[in-house]
């Protein structure tokens, strides 16, 4: 039986001694991490903490140095292709072409995942995110807060069961924030969100996560914090070097 066999049923993503470096600088340090199934996992981290660095290893986008991952018990390195159908993200770059209207993007994103339905479930999303009037407009004449709309369109389409946001609300304002939010709730994902923002992301999350200088130096579920006490513990464990 191999270690993605031994994973507990609700158990969707794991990660084993995962190490990135870059330059001969580690940027991940030894990271171990479970989520479970539905769960909504915020990591929180300052700038250069490796939060970024971690959903691009999860998207299957960046090779890790060390250490192994399994998603919906598919490793990673071995099964990529079915993992990336499986996971829906949400960079800091829309991944949106800039030459092509967002419907075109759309569609194309649509197709290269054998979205079923796929006229109406781009238009539903682009409804519920309120970007109908801007779906054949060209990206690179479009707002970056419309652009990020359009990146979680994207990353919504083809129905993925984990969605890896990073920093989602860069460039969103408050009713687009609000919209969302409200996909989120509606889909029953499991979602690992990265931010460092401490209120509205805490509020969102099952379980809260501080990366700090690559490693991960608390993990705790949100039932067992209050805002005021993890504001303290975020500014005590994120200065760790």
């Amino acid at each position: 039986m191999t270690a993605g066999d031994s994973l507990a049923s609700d158990q969707v993503v794991q990660i084993k001694g995962l190490n990135k470096s870059f330059s001969g600088n580690l940027a991940l340090r030894g990271v171990d991490l479970t989520v479970s199934r539905g769960e909504f996992l915020t990591v929180f981290g300052p700038n250069g903490a490796g939060t970024t660095t971690l959903l691009r290893i999860l998207a299957t986008i960046t090779r890790p140095s060390a250490g192994r991952i399994w998603v919906s018990g598919l490793e990673a390195g071995k099964d990529s292709t079915e993992i990336r159908r499986r996971v829906g993200y949400v960079p800091h770059q829309t991944l949106l072409y800039d030459d092509l209207t967002a419907y075109e993007n759309l569609r194309f994103y649509g197709r290269m995942y054998d979205v079923p339905d796929l006229e109406s479930r781009l238009q539903a999303l682009a409804e519920r995110m309120g970007l109908t009037s801007q779906l054949h407009r060209l990206v690179r004449t479009l707002s970056r807060g419309i652009q990020q709309r359009f990146s979680i369109v994207r990353a919504l389409l083809h129905d993925p069961s984990i969605l890896l946001l990073d920093e989602p609300e860069t460039g969103l304002d408050q009713q687009a924030s609000a919209m969302m939010v409200e996909m989120l709730d509606a889909g029953a994902k499991t979602v690992i969100m990265t931010s460092h923002r401490l209120e509205n992301s805490l509020e969102l999350a099952d379980r809260a996560v501080i990366l700090a200088s690559g490693r991960i130096t608390y993990d705790a579920p949100k039932s067992s914090l209050d805002k005021a006490t993890f504001a303290g513990v975020y500014a005590r464990y994120s200065e760790m070097k």
